[in-house]
């Protein structure tokens, strides 16, 4: 089966272990609220796309909303 090409890219990023502890513990706030799960990454997209006004794209996860 062949697999959908997809226009996104990975990166590698360093961040301080105390904000990915705190990172965590909001996406389980946010998990709980909207009643899906939500990783420490998922807010990073969105503190990004938020951050910089991106507009919304498809990724492999999903919408980002």
């Amino acid at each position: 089966m062949a697999r959908s090409k997809s226009n996104n890219v990975q990166i590698n990023i360093s961040i301080p272990s105390e904000w990915k502890t705190q990172l965590e513990n909001l996406a389980r706030i946010y998990s709980v609220e909207e009643g899906k799960t939500i990783t420490f990454l998922d807010l990073m997209r969105r503190g990004i796309q938020e951050k910089y006004q991106l507009g919304e794209e498809d990724n492999e996860r999903g919408t980002i909303s």
